[in-house]
């Protein structure tokens, strides 16, 4: 294991050339990288002196020894022992005593929670086998997201019951399917919009995304209590594909 120089900039930038299944870990006060070997593992937390990764030093909400990545089976995965959980990408949570959560190849930034709201920032990049350092493309034409297709009757339906989410909400939650048929049936008075209606609409666009890959759209993959975690799962995808954005809600002017 080694240290990091002082001065390492964001691993979201890359890596150094190293062999395949390295792993940097960084965060402001410095940060270890280490070889693929069994057993291998790096701490982090607050006490300094006692992990090889310090974060939050000077905030009493991270624990003293917070966590731990560790090389097993193949895989660099991470291990909750602190207080306070370790949110992944995506809004996954890992906390302790949870089986460890395995990192993907490339860059992954982990955060842990702080004192008033304070987000500590913990980096963390998997060598993998396609080389360690993302090439610059300053001239290559973006890639535009992947948006999915729907009907304008569907399009209304979900701009109706997302409407919390399209308005920044902080806190967003979908319409009832009676609370979106009665606004549809203001807007639309002689298209016999009714709850089973919209239910069925909204519906039928997750089976579609569920059956191209999107996950966390059915009960199976959510379990129960479901409550509104397929919808909230629906609208997210919908808004970070952009096929629905916040200018869409002109429509329920």
């Amino acid at each position: 294991m080694e240290r990091l120089p002082p001065n390492q900039a964001s691993l979201a930038r890359g890596v150094p050339d190293a062999q395949p299944g390295t792993i940097f870990v960084l965060s402001i006060a410095g940060g270890v990288t280490a070889d693929a070997e069994p057993q291998r593992t790096i701490l982090f937390g607050r006490n300094r002196a006692e992990v090889h990764v310090c974060v939050g030093e000077d905030d009493p909400r991270v624990s003293r020894l917070h966590g731990s990545i560790s090389y097993r089976n193949g895989r660099w995965q991470v291990a909750v022992t602190g207080r306070l959980p370790v949110r992944f990408p995506r809004e996954q949570t890992l906390f302790a005593g949870e089986d460890p959560m395995p990192l993907a190849v490339g860059y992954t930034p982990l955060f842990v929670q702080g004192t008033s709201g304070r987000q500590h920032l913990l980096e963390v990049y998997v060598v993998g086998d396609s080389g360690t350092r993302p090439v610059r493309r300053p001239r290559e034409q973006t890639h535009p997201p992947r948006t999915w297709s729907l009907s304008m009757t569907e399009k209304l339906a979900l701009v109706v019951v997302g409407q919390r989410y399209l308005l920044r909400d902080p806190h967003p939650l979908p319409l009832s399917w009676r609370q979106a048929a009665d606004q549809l049936a203001e807007l639309q008075p002689d298209e016999g919009w009714t709850a089973k209606r919209v239910e069925h609409l909204v519906a039928n666009v997750r089976g579609r995304l569920s059956r191209d890959g999107v996950p966390g759209l059915t009960r199976e993959e959510v379990g129960e209590p479901v409550g509104n975690a397929l919808n909230d799962n629906l609208f997210r995808e919908l808004l970070l594909s952009t096929t629905l954005v916040p200018a869409d809600v002109d429509v329920l002017d």
